[in-house]
């Protein structure tokens, strides 16, 4: 969540995914105040999800478009499902501000999920959680004036 959990952060990266790669298209484009979308992009650079390619408009100085980052690019089925979730719940009656949809055949594009056998995974009841390789073993420590 250090990455996604702040506010604006989906919003910077959907207008990347959608081609808006300059500072002042995106703000213009998106109204994300202007020191947040600086402080956004930066992270986003810090984390590897978006990387600088300099450019310069005649006799303008140097200035950066946005790119995205392998780590980026793997970011797009959480920015499908967030669309998803908000074409359910959040839009309007008349239907969802926007259609994503597969470039060569025109059908709509949705996130599943499925293991790795390729089995769908229909519900979260479907699946189990634990720990996994990296897991750390917590150790619970009795509070003051407890026995051990």
């Amino acid at each position: 969540m250090a990455v996604l959990g702040e506010r604006w952060t989906l919003v910077v990266l959907r207008e990347v995914f959608n081609g808006i790669r300059r500072f002042e298209d995106m703000r213009e484009h998106s109204g994300i105040p202007r020191q947040v979308l600086t402080n956004r992009l930066n992270m986003l650079v810090e984390q590897g999800v978006l990387h600088r390619v300099p450019y310069r408009e005649p006799g303008e100085r140097e200035r950066h478009e946005y790119r995205l980052t392998e780590k980026g690019f793997d970011l797009y089925p959480v920015l499908v499902a967030v669309r998803e979730w908000g074409d359910r719940y959040l839009a309007d009656p008349a239907g969802p501000p926007v259609d994503m949809v597969h470039r060569d055949c025109g059908s709509p594009v949705r996130v599943s999920l499925a293991c790795a056998e390729g089995h769908e995974v229909g519900s979260p009841r479907e699946v189990v959680t634990r720990p996994g390789p990296g897991a750390i073993r917590r150790v619970r420590t009795p509070a003051a004036g407890q026995a051990a």
